[in-house]
């Protein structure tokens, strides 16, 4: 048996607190940038630091509002 592929598990947990098909979109958009972002790597290979730098980069580089940086950071954490 295989193990969940981690856009899998992200969907399976928002469906568990009944998120909108809307938040579950927009979630894993996150999840797959986070991880383009440093290359295919798998969140669990990653801490704190990384997501610190990440969202740096959302506000420095992307420009993104802080409501946008703050919807990143929830959908990391689900």
């Amino acid at each position: 048996m295989t193990a969940p592929r981690l856009l899998d598990v992200v969907r399976e947990r928002l469906a568990l607190r009944r998120a909108s098909p809307r938040t579950v979109e927009a979630y894993t958009d996150w999840v797959r940038r986070y991880v383009r972002f440093y290359g295919g790597r798998h969140p669990r290979q990653l801490g704190e630091a990384e997501m610190t730098a990440f969202l740096s980069h959302l506000a420095t580089d992307r420009r993104v509002a802080a409501s946008t940086q703050n919807q990143a950071l929830a959908a990391l954490w689900s």
